[in-house]
């Protein structure tokens, strides 16, 4: 829709000091005579674009003009208060609510009539949790190392690590970053991580890759389980993992399928289905499973 276009369009500008016509029909994949047409558009709802010609010219928004806050609806400003509430939840000061009252448009209205939506993110390990959240935060922002012990299912090493972005995915918070030790990106759980410090060397920003973005590049998932489940854990799968997962047999049994990230992360997993779940494949998964099933059984029969 246009307007949809012409509202991309001025956020784009307003988030750059100068934007060429080209790049902004590719981006938008319309004509340059309709990017034309639409900065004539907006030139007449009164926002004052600039056009320059030349080697260095483009389009912009004459400087020193402020776009009134009420380009937001109020459909738009409850999205955005509510995804700062779940920050809130994880954070270690009141910032956001701070942020929130700025963001309050000339009455609380907008603020109050949210509150059917609340988001959590911090989940059990809160009070550990936030300290951590504020520290990497501090160390992304100010490009310092970080440095922390991590207990993965490997052992414990310690690492020091170029942080970039915090990352909420699979019900956890992580960190990634480029791993001074392994000379790649890393994913790290913020939860496995103690004695995190923020060092007092800083360091220059390199360059990610789409590909280094992507979290199933630094966190890879190559393990494809197909298993066959109770009837009696459906609720459970469809909870964790969605319907898509897996389909119901003419016996009533469950086939799953689905491709997992972490080995040991997938046993804890499925040991919590008990005498529910049989691997079927891959083979070598499912001899790896009945042997971690065959030692536990030593342990109660000493």
């Amino acid at each position: 829709m246009k307007i949809d276009r012409l509202i991309g369009i001025l956020s784009i500008l307003l988030q750059n000091e100068k934007v060429t016509a080209p790049s902004l029909a590719e981006k938008f994949e319309v004509s340059r005579r309709t990017i034309n047409r639409d900065v004539i558009d907006l030139c007449m709802a009164g926002i004052p674009i600039v056009t320059t010609q030349g080697q260095n010219g483009g389009i912009s928004i004459m400087e020193g003009y402020k776009i009134d806050r009420t380009l937001l609806t109020s459909f738009d400003m409850q999205a955005i208060l509510a995804g700062l509430k779940s920050l809130d939840s994880v954070s270690g000061t009141n910032r956001y609510q701070q942020l929130m009252e700025k963001l309050k448009v000339g009455t609380s209205s907008v603020l109050t009539s949210n509150n059917h939506i609340s988001i959590d993110l911090s989940s059990w390990y809160k009070q550990s949790l936030a300290p951590k959240i504020e520290s990497i935060q501090s160390c992304i922002e100010k490009k310092h190392i970080l440095s922390f012990t991590y207990h993965g299912p490997t052992g414990e090493s310690f690492r020091r690590i170029e942080p970039y972005i915090l990352v909420f995915k699979w019900s956890s918070w992580y960190v990634k970053g480029f791993c001074l030790g392994k000379g790649d990106f890393r994913l790290f759980k913020l939860n496995r991580m103690t004695g995190v410090k923020v060092e007092e060397d800083s360091f220059v920003p390199r360059r990610m890759t789409e590909e280094a973005y992507r979290n199933d590049y630094v966190y890879g998932r190559n393990i494809h389980l197909t298993a066959l489940f109770s009837p009696a854990v459906k609720w459970r799968l469809i909870d964790e993992y969605g319907v898509e997962t897996f389909q119901e047999l003419e016996n009533g049994k469950l086939l799953f399928e689905y491709t997992f990230a972490e080995k040991e992360g997938m046993f804890s997993w499925l040991l919590t289905f008990r005498n529910e779940v049989e691997i079927l494949e891959p083979e070598e998964i499912r001899n790896e499973f009945k042997d971690i099933i065959n030692q536990i059984i030593e342990i109660y029969q000493r």
